[in-house]
């Protein structure tokens, strides 16, 4: 069976584990709910079966008042007075309606048994041999025959000459009877024994194992009282509780859910804005630290038109001396032009190795890739390299960071004039760029090596570098900044060497994805 995702409308569905944990905690909760009402069952019939047992104690000990007093009457009424042992017998069984039956039996046989209400005739003979081995104490006897009832008999006089012998017939469902509707529930059982473990009241089956037993608090009817309860699945798993307690692990859950679901956001959006601290402050340090590696190649950039300055100063000196004007003017001009191009590069410079936020803007990549060929001109003429630069006439316009595509573009030259660094022969690193429908790709490429089979898959793992003293965090970086302005940096297939794939969107398509 398949688990569905819970959802609720305008929320995220709750995931498996969420789904999991719901349902761990609905069980849960009805396990606590069952234990509960077990208890609550459990001490319920413990306090009613108290009650019980109090109301039960007290009518015991009625019954020896009854027998003391008709004892009393038939020891001094005897045989004349019958009639008065009849009319306090029906007294007795009219107020305690408990008691079904009074006998009063001749121990000689010699006169008639008196019976008032219910008595089995079986009974008298029971009773006779009861009065041949009693002692002082009353006895008590399980009635022969239905309803279920326990006689308790007594010798009349209580001594060893004694004439008759007196017994009350007690009702035992009648003596359990009490005022709480407890008992009249559905499971419950109560259960009355004689001393010697003779079942007078349910017992057996009906009780199973009884959860109260106890004898009463009778000293001349101690009979065992036992009471239970059958507890079905519907009383300890109550529907209104257990709704109850879904519905608050659901919502319970659900605000869990939410609350976790926003710290995660939270935490997510600090750990990129901590990422992009990071990779600024890498990528400014990666900027730096090419600098003094490029510290000849801008000598050598700076070199030619400080050269050219001092040539065309000296020539506009001459020329002044002798009084031409024209021609100074002239030279005056492309003094002006080579000094701009001086301070350009200085100004690229400074750009270059200064730290800043990210900021987006429209860029033209040509632009871009003019700074990063300005600024490794002097390496690639060191490595009498050839860097090929074909761009198109229109420009390439993108939504970006400057100084991070500059960065970008920067690594990849770099790694480029790295790589033929490497090889004996015709040294090349070509950058092409192009627009493609709504992208502008810019391909850079070498004559090196190549990268290794085997370091394909894991290029743009961060460490992971073919240079011996390359520390692999250049392409890492270069394609996380790509993949900042909603671009991708890839290893493309190529005859010889390496070639680097950048794929921007153009301004339009950018704009469009961001809103």
């Amino acid at each position: 069976m398949k688990t569905k995702n819970i959802s609720i409308q305008g929320r995220a569905p709750l995931s498996r584990a969420w789904v999991a944990s719901w349902l761990l905690a609905c069980c849960t909760a009805v396990a606590v709910v069952a234990l509960w009402e077990h208890r609550a069952q459990l001490s319920e019939i413990t306090v009613e079966s108290e009650r019980l047992h109090a109301v039960a104690s007290q009518r015991a000990d009625q019954h020896d008042a009854h027998l003391t007093a008709l004892s009393a009457i038939a020891v001094a009424g005897g045989e004349q007075r019958r009639d008065l042992f009849r009319e306090v017998s029906g007294a007795i069984m009219r107020f305690y309606p408990r008691i079904i039956g009074i006998s009063l039996v001749s121990l000689q046989g010699d006169v008639d048994a008196l019976d008032i209400g219910t008595f089995d005739t079986e009974a008298h003979g029971l009773i006779r041999e009861a009065a041949q081995e009693s002692s002082a104490s009353p006895v008590l006897l399980r009635y022969p025959s239905e309803p279920p009832a326990y006689m308790i008999f007594k010798r009349s006089p209580n001594t060893e000459v004694a004439r008759y012998g007196l017994a009350l017939v007690i009702d035992a469902a009648a003596l359990l009877d009490g005022d709480s509707a407890f008992w009249a529930r559905r499971g419950t059982a109560r259960g009355l024994t004689l001393p010697d473990g003779t079942a007078i009241l349910g017992g057996g089956a009906d009780l199973g194992s009884p959860q109260y037993a106890r004898a009463l608090a009778s000293n001349t009817q101690p009979l065992r009282l036992e009471t239970g309860t059958t507890l079905t699945a519907a009383d300890l798993l109550p529907a209104g509780m257990i709704a109850l307690m879904i519905a608050g692990v659901t919502l319970v859950t659900l605000v869990l859910h939410a609350t976790t679901r926003q710290w995660a956001r939270v935490r997510a959006a600090e750990r990129r804005a901590e990422l992009s601290g990071l990779e600024t402050r890498l990528s400014h340090a990666s900027r730096v630290n090419a600098l003094g590696e490029m510290a000849s190649g801008m000598a050598h950039e700076l070199t030619q038109p400080l050269t050219a300055i001092l040539a065309q100063a000296q020539a506009a000196r001459r020329l002044a001396a002798r009084g031409d004007g024209e021609r100074v003017a002239g030279i005056l001009e492309d003094l002006i032009g080579q000094t701009r191009r001086a301070s350009a590069i200085l100004e690229r410079l400074r750009t270059w190795t200064r730290p800043g936020e990210h900021k987006t803007e429209l860029i033209d990549l040509r632009e871009c890739i003019r700074v990063a060929e300005t600024l490794l001109a002097g390496q690639a003429s060191q490595l009498d390299a050839r860097l090929a630069v074909v761009v198109p006439p229109s420009p390439l316009l993108v939504v970006g960071d400057r100084v991070e595509l500059e960065q970008v573009l920067f690594n990849l030259i770099r790694n480029a004039l790295d790589a033929v660094a490497e090889t004996v022969g015709a040294r090349k690193v070509a950058v092409d760029a192009a627009q493609l429908t709504d992208q502008v790709v810019i391909d850079v490429s070498d004559t090196g090596p190549g990268v290794q089979p085997d370091v394909r898959d894991r290029l743009f793992t961060p460490f992971v570098t073919t240079r011996e003293k390359g520390t692999g965090l250049g392409l890492a970086l270069s394609q996380r900044l790509v993949e900042r302005a909603g671009g991708d940096l890839t290893l493309v297939e190529a005859r010889e060497g390496a070639r680097f794939r950048v794929s921007l969107p153009l301004a339009h398509a950018a704009r469009e994805a961001a809103s």
